[in-house]
């Protein structure tokens, strides 16, 4: 086996990643919730991002970190646990977050992203991500 001298890291497509954001925006207004969704690569570059109309402004932040952390870490944002929550958050300069409603992103069982869904309760951005997850016919199991 030779070495190439590079590696192959598959990420979403922007194509998905609009068509993600644009998914859940709607699965948010259904809920009742002005939505802020990004989607990013498993190397934390943003792909996708929208946001409702009269959305929080600090939402925009709040899903860019939720939707990196589920990039970078392949686990929900709310996955963390407790003990490193603090730590997390201070250790990465802010870039990451324990907030939840930051899903990975997994299609046939490769890692491709990170999404995050911000602007309502943590709980309601958990199940609008999880929802949008099912939608675009992602990997669902890291959520059990």
């Amino acid at each position: 086996m030779s070495d190439t001298g590079h590696t192959t890291v598959p990420v979403v497509t922007y194509e998905l990643a609009a068509r993600t954001v644009a998914v859940a925006i709607d699965a948010a207004a259904r809920a009742g919730v002005r939505g802020v969704v990004t989607v990013a690569d498993p190397m934390m570059a943003m792909v996708a991002f929208g946001r409702a109309d009269g959305a929080t402004p600090h939402s925009v932040e709040t899903s860019r970190r939720k939707a990196m952390t589920a990039a970078s870490t392949r686990k929900p944002s709310a996955a963390m646990v407790p003990e490193l929550a603090v730590a997390l958050e201070h250790g990465t300069g802010g870039l990451l977050t324990s907030i939840a409603g930051g899903v990975p992103i997994v299609l046939d069982g490769v890692h491709v992203g990170g999404l995050g869904v911000a602007g309502g309760r943590p709980d309601q951005d958990a199940e609008i991500a999880a929802q949008v997850l099912a939608e675009i016919g992602a990997d669902t199991g890291m959520l059990q």
